[in-house]
């Protein structure tokens, strides 16, 4: 499968593109012109015309990890390039390309299918393949950029195509050089190195609890049913309650701010990270301030988990960084810990 050597067919336009269902928040957000991008190949000549007339420009995946405003000015690429294929193999590991619009949870399914496991922690989580380096997807003790190998990305400042392999990509907790970067590069594809020993990773409490009663090792397959079970019964399914999953990233804090912390509240969640610092479960947080199942008017926090924030339908990008700005407020002034929104803010 080509993805970006095909002959260019020009990107189809729209003007004042309603965005509704393609955000997962299901904000009424309007993109004022939008290209539909269905190959890399379209990319070089279409942003040296909007590079020659000067349009602001942004690409847009899935929609399962922004807030988009009311209007979205200038341009709005919608990257749909689709296929996966695996381009290599050898006695430790396997090299899969992937386009940037393929659906991620999709994605998870068919490698298990293909006898490929190492993502299935990885499953149910929302959004497309080029989106999930960006913002370094995370779930039950793995994080994506584990099974990179490189991703190639057109870099509007270089005008060209251009491959970061792992190492250049900058990544750390929910973040990647590409998110620091989001105006720059358009992610196209993503080459995957999945490791053929594979092992169950269970370490996290609620798949550790999934399986606690097992005498025998949970296969890839029976793990990524597991995460999907774990997750549908947490979080809601955006097609009937708008969403964007984890709003806030679990804060991370020095050892002696945790010991403080903990004097007071001795329940405290928080999880081992680096050398001498805790990761604090930031649903925890809002918890204890009062905020799980609140609702102001459109908008509110889940119910079931107060990580995520929801448009229960007509709320607004308005609407829910209030609340977001009203729950970190609380967070700081009773912990003294910043929450940093999650959801790139368009």
């Amino acid at each position: 499968m080509n993805y970006a050597k095909n002959a260019p067919n020009p990107a189809k336009l729209t003007a004042n593109l309603g965005l509704k269902l393609r955000n997962s928040f299901g904000l009424d957000s309007t993109a004022e012109l939008a290209y539909e991008i269905s190959s890399a190949n379209q990319l070089p000549a279409l942003m040296k015309e909007l590079g020659d007339k000067k349009l602001t420009w942004r690409a847009l995946g899935g929609g399962s990890n922004v807030i988009l405003p009311d209007s979205l000015p200038g341009v709005t690429l919608l990257i749909n390039i689709l296929g996966q294929e695996l381009v290599k193999s050898d006695d430790a590991n396997s090299w899969l390309e992937v386009g940037a619009g393929v659906n991620w949870h999709e994605l998870v399914a068919w490698t298990l299918e293909h006898n490929l496991p190492g993502l299935e922690n990885l499953a149910l989580i929302p959004g497309t393949v080029g989106a999930a380096p960006i913002q370094n997807i995370g779930a039950y003790g793995v994080e994506v950029e584990e099974y990179i190998d490189s991703i190639e990305a057109f870099d509007s400042a270089a005008h060209a195509f251009v491959t970061l392999p792992k190492e250049a990509c900058q990544f750390t907790y929910r973040d990647s050089y590409f998110k620091q970067n989001l105006n720059r590069f358009i992610v196209t594809k993503v080459v995957f190195k999945i490791p053929k020993a594979w092992q169950a990773r269970l370490q996290y409490a609620d798949l550790a609890k999934q399986f606690a009663n097992t005498n025998s090792t949970p296969s890839a397959k029976q793990i990524f049913e597991a995460v999907c079970a774990i997750r549908s019964n947490k979080l809601p399914d955006p097609k009937v309650i708008g969403n964007a999953g984890s709003f806030f990233q679990n804060p991370i804090v020095d050892h002696q701010h945790y010991q403080a912390l903990v004097t007071r509240f001795p329940n405290l969640a928080s999880y081992p990270d680096t050398a001498g610092k805790r990761k604090l479960a930031a649903a925890w947080l809002i918890d204890q301030c009062g905020f799980k199942g609140k609702r102001i008017g459109p908008v509110g926090v889940y119910e079931n988990q107060a990580l995520v924030l929801v448009n229960y339908g007509g709320g607004t990008s308005t609407d829910i960084l209030s609340l977001a700005k009203n729950i970190q407020e609380e967070v700081l002034d009773k912990f003294g810990v910043q929450l940093e929104i999650e959801p790139n803010i368009l």
